[in-house]
């Protein structure tokens, strides 16, 4: 398994980094950080907030070998060593971008001070769906994820009212490295933390999009009740009218939910 390498785009006004809390953020399978541009303008007074991309998605080079979802964990670490040594940050994600969340809660605990993991869960799928996805794309490219992508990313009748996001989202897809997204769909097959919940001990929310067919609010309550059953704090939300995309389809919904978890345990801190 290799590391794989992530860039990453400062999504919150250009300023010294350390003045404001760090919240790293992370995307989906087939999209860029474009999926949080909105939610990070509601956000970015407040923290600084650093997207990164999957391998071979947006600005981050494609993958040279396979990866699991913990490699992506460490490889989030290590861009946060490069940019804020050291630092503890809080961290939201969706789906691929969430499950890697749960890896940064099992695996670096230490290093979190929240967590946020959207449309997503301990695990997604099935190994034979992910793989034929993987053989899929190999063999024919990404365009042709773009329409059963569309139709599980966007409750009915986002596209129509967001035709400019939801085409720069479907571009993203588009315009992926079709080996380093057959690698994500693989290291989705492999991906089951069901029975580690119980050892993230960061607060940690679970936001569900009602309309989600990939990852339905189950998921996010079957997440909530793993790390609470283990001691840890977690709370599952659904947001109503919402698919697969929270951050995109209901921007000021997760920057609420995300501002209060972050400011709450923000003031956690600060008492200690």
């Amino acid at each position: 398994m290799a590391k794989p390498a992530l860039k990453a785009a400062l999504l919150s006004p250009q300023r010294p980094l350390g003045d404001h809390p760090l919240l790293v953020v992370g995307p989906s399978l087939g999209t860029s950080t474009i999926l949080w541009n909105r939610t990070a303008s509601v956000l970015g007074n407040d923290v600084d907030v650093v997207a990164w991309d999957l391998p071979g998605h947006g600005v981050s080079p494609a993958a040279t070998g396979t990866f699991d979802v913990a490699a992506l964990a460490d490889a989030v670490v290590d861009l946060v060593d490069s940019i804020a040594p050291g630092e503890a940050f809080h961290y939201a994600g969706v789906s691929l971008g969430g499950a890697t969340g749960l890896q940064l809660g099992i695996k670096h605990g230490e290093r979190l001070k929240s967590l946020s993991v959207q449309c997503s869960g301990a695990k997604l799928g099935t190994p034979e769906g992910w793989l034929e996805r993987a053989e899929t794309v190999r063999t024919q490219g990404t365009p042709v994820m773009i329409q059963g992508s569309a139709e599980r990313w966007f409750a009915p009748g986002f596209m129509e009212r967001e035709p400019e996001l939801s085409s720069r989202l479907l571009h993203a897809l588009r315009d992926a490295d079709r080996f380093s997204y057959a690698s994500c769909c693989e290291a989705l097959a492999a991906f089951d933390v069901r029975e580690d919940l119980g050892s993230i001990r960061v607060p940690t929310q679970v936001i569900a999009g009602a309309l989600d067919g990939v990852a339905p609010p189950s998921f996010a309550e079957e997440v909530a009740a793993g790390i609470t059953a283990g001691g840890g704090t977690a709370t599952a939300v659904t947001l109503e009218g919402v698919a697969h995309l929270a951050p995109a389809e209901a921007p000021a919904h997760v920057a609420e939910l995300m501002r209060s978890l972050i400011t709450w345990t923000e003031s956690q801190g600060a008492a200690k």
